[in-house]
């Protein structure tokens, strides 16, 4: 291979690798995709991913040409419309459409794109998410209300985060003890029916990473350890950070403010259920930054996960009816990757949202280190674990019956 063309492709494929590490694309995906590229464009390749670094070997058929390539990268967010573009432009590139260069450019425009929806767009998403949740959990509409008011402060902090690294580095704790303060100022001067601990759990809701860790057990399920690994631990560590912001922000909360007992909601109709799966999936949109194209079909993914799981529920315990939703988005998105030639990524991540147990954990780290109970939850604890190995047998039982067509 000429060696001028060699760097051209090992350029290209660090470019690509280094792009879809910071839309948090899981390691065994992330690999898997770029070997399919390396081996069109006739080099052999080998891929070490984990959350905070990455690194290629890349070598020509006959060793004529090695090259090694080690970077060590912060986390990743998601940007699933940077990544649905991403893979149409490898799409492209593998039915030969697009040269190298070409690629190569497009990768740049896509990474020096501006965001997809204005601020004050993304400010109103996170208050319809926090309210959202607060629905689905059976909170009254006092506590829905007030939750979704919090959310839009919550987007501040993040904007915030973006602009300062000290910020950014106690994001956690101080959403959470912001929200705890506000919780039960309302609580003490305005409302006092509302419960403060589910308030506060439904603002927070966002940055509790349930996604994550899911994510990092699929890791482990794929046997990439070491980013498993790490991507589980970040995941406790991150729910630490966000209690301990909570637990300080509510108990200076109580030290300044005279608390109140809230009053107990009256369960919901099943129609609240469907507003609020709507709901936070439509503002998940705007969270993932995805495309109107791929939005109907992303909120779709969510109601097949959230009642699959519900109406299963009914007639298996202790969290297995999460097997049942876990398995059918698993089917729905890679039949989605078949028909819209897209990541099954982009419309699964809405339904894993929907059914990780990240506020099942939160509560069970509160019973244990509190002893209180703000919400009617037996047996939390074993019951988070059997959800977390119902999604990830649910998945895998999915691949099988349904292979997905895309790595993404």
């Amino acid at each position: 291979m000429d060696k001028a063309k060699f760097t051209q492709i090992r350029r290209f494929i660090v470019k690509l690798g280094r792009m879809l590490h910071k839309y948090e694309t899981p390691s065994f995906r992330l690999e898997a995709h770029l070997m399919e590229v390396a081996s069109y464009l006739g080099v052999r390749a080998s891929f070490n991913s984990t959350p905070t670094s990455i690194i290629f070997m890349i070598w020509s058929e006959g060793h004529e040409d090695e090259y090694t390539h080690a970077a060590r990268l912060e986390p990743g967010e998601l940007d699933l419309g940077s990544l649905g573009r991403i893979d149409e432009l490898v799409s492209e590139l593998l039915s030969g459409k697009l040269t190298i260069d070409e690629a190569d450019q497009r990768l740049t425009e896509i990474d020096n794109s501006p965001g997809v929806f204005h601020p004050l767009v993304s400010m109103l998403a996170y208050g319809m998410t926090t309210g959202a949740f607060a629905l689905l959990m059976g909170a009254s509409w006092h506590d829905v209300g007030w939750t979704a008011m919090i959310g839009p402060v919550m987007f501040l902090f993040v904007a915030w985060s973006g602009r300062s690294k000290r910020v950014k580095l106690m994001l956690e704790p101080a959403v959470a003890m912001v929200a705890g303060l506000i919780a039960c100022f309302v609580n003490s001067y305005i409302d006092g029916s509302i419960n403060v601990r589910l308030v506060v759990l439904s603002s927070i809701i966002i940055f509790i990473p349930g996604l994550a860790l899911t994510i990092g057990l699929a890791e482990l399920s794929s046997r990439h350890v070491v980013s498993g690994t790490s991507r589980v631990m970040d995941a406790v560590m991150q729910l630490f950070k966000l209690y301990f912001g909570a637990f300080l922000g509510i108990t200076l909360g109580a030290f300044l403010f005279q608390q109140t007992d809230f009053i107990p909601a009256d369960p919901h109709p099943i129609w609240t259920r469907v507003l609020g799966v709507f709901v936070l999936c439509s503002a998940l949109v705007v969270i993932f930054k995805l495309r109107f194209k791929h939005a109907p079909w992303a909120i779709i993914a969510g109601f097949i996960a959230y009642f699959c799981t519900y109406f299963a529920s009914q007639y298996l315990e202790f969290g297995l009816g999460t097997f049942v939703g876990a398995f059918a988005l698993g089917v729905y998105a890679n039949a989605f990757t078949r028909f819209a030639n897209a990541p099954a990524s982009i419309v699964m991540m809405q339904g894993l949202i929907v059914l990780v147990p990240g506020s099942k954990t939160y509560i069970g780290l509160n019973q244990v280190i509190s002893g209180q109970e703000f919400i009617q939850a037996e047996h939390v604890g074993q019951e988070t674990f059997v959800i977390l190995m119902s999604l990830v047998a649910g998945l895998i039982f999915a691949n099988v019956v349904m292979p997905t067509k895309k790595a993404l």
